[in-house]
């Protein structure tokens, strides 16, 4: 077990974790060291164990999944963290603070009035869900790591596009890790910002609506849950919402949102690929892509096609990405014109139209 992953379960149920215990060690990458009834012992237990990785309840006597997370940012740990919290609205409120508090990522817990709803199916949900989210941090952890290619150094921050005029839209995808590198790229852009937002962030309903929220009381600029027929407003940026594909289509000179139920795509729904392929069809070369942190490769074809359009392309780098999944593709195909650590994204971006924060 010393080449697995080393992982942490704090929850105060004894059925949850011997649960996420069980499911977790049915995976031979993966090893419990420990668990915790709370937040405290929790604190005792990572300084001691050394986990790389813990998986976080919220809502726990003595210390919470709040308190652990301050501490964890006072003492600068690098633990990867996963909250593990209900999908209810009280839930979604809680887990959008606690990524909001530096936790990595989250699921949601298979509880029901009663407890963990059939203990064995509980197991396998647990599991489906939670192992590939352990799994994404592995090139994280040091001495863990996966052989691979080293990433590209950053290129060169350009002002303003090569050719042509500015962007008429910016396209984000982006998804584990999200929440936060949104929460400092968004406030960064001016008040006066010209042209319309569109972001796929991968989450749940009750989710991206918090997410706007939030992120909307932080920016400068107008941050709103995407809703059929709006019309794209300049300074404004549009969020997917949770179980839906967000689109756009030209309907007589205006250039209006669409939302649809049609099936998943790279196991996402909303996804990157489908917003990005609409981007291409309306916008064609006046278009800027941004693809972000997030595990898997959603986006890779929607930016393909935006850039057979013309398109412009900016990916975010490695070493600020909590997952270098989806801007992985994109860099290795030479999609992008830069490959930049969050802290400059903004800058990069605003050099398009000349704008100044």
């Amino acid at each position: 077990m010393s080449e697995a992953i080393r992982v942490l379960v704090v929850d105060d149920a004894v059925v949850v974790r011997k649960a996420v215990t069980e499911a977790l060690e049915s995976d031979s990458e993966i090893n419990v060291v420990g668990t915790a009834s709370d937040g405290q012992i929790a604190l005792k237990k990572i300084a001691e164990l050394k986990p790389d990785v813990l998986v976080l309840d919220i809502e726990m006597p003595v210390c919470d999944g709040f308190e652990v997370l301050r501490e964890l940012r006072r003492i600068q740990s690098r633990v990867w963290t996963i909250m593990f919290s209900s999908l209810t609205q009280r839930g979604a409120t809680q887990t959008i603070e606690a990524l909001s508090l530096g936790a990595h990522d989250y699921i949601g817990k298979p509880m029901s009035s009663s407890g963990i709803t059939g203990f064995r199916d509980g197991i396998q949900e647990v599991a489906f869900d939670l192992i590939p989210k352990i799994k994404q941090f592995k090139n994280k952890l040091p001495g863990l790591a996966l052989t691979k290619t080293p990433s590209p150094p950053p290129k060169a921050l350009s002002i303003g596009p090569k050719v042509g005029r500015p962007p008429e839209i910016v396209a984000i995808g982006i998804s584990t890790g999200g929440p936060e590198a949104l929460s400092k790229l968004l406030p960064e852009l001016p008040g006066n910002f010209p042209v319309p937002i569109l972001i796929v962030q991968h989450m749940p309903p009750l989710f991206t609506k918090l997410l706007a929220k939030r992120l909307d009381t932080d920016s400068k600029i107008a941050v709103k849950e995407g809703e059929e027929g709006m019309v794209l407003e300049p300074g404004v940026a549009y969020i997917a919402p949770g179980g839906y594909h967000l689109f756009i289509r030209s309907v007589s000179g205006k250039v209006m949102l669409a939302l649809s139920e049609e099936a998943p795509e790279n196991s996402c729904r909303p996804s990157v690929d489908v917003l990005f392929r609409s981007v291409a069809k309306v916008y064609g070369e006046h278009a800027l892509g941004l693809i972000m942190t997030g595990m898997g490769h959603d986006g890779l074809k929607g930016l393909r096609m935006m850039k057979e359009k013309g398109a412009t392309a900016i990916a975010q780098d490695e070493a600020t990405s909590v997952v270098w999944g989806m801007p992985s593709g994109p860099v290795k195909e030479g999609l992008v014109e830069s490959v930049l650590p969050l802290d400059q994204i903004s800058m990069a971006i605003q050099g398009y139209f000349s704008l100044k924060g």
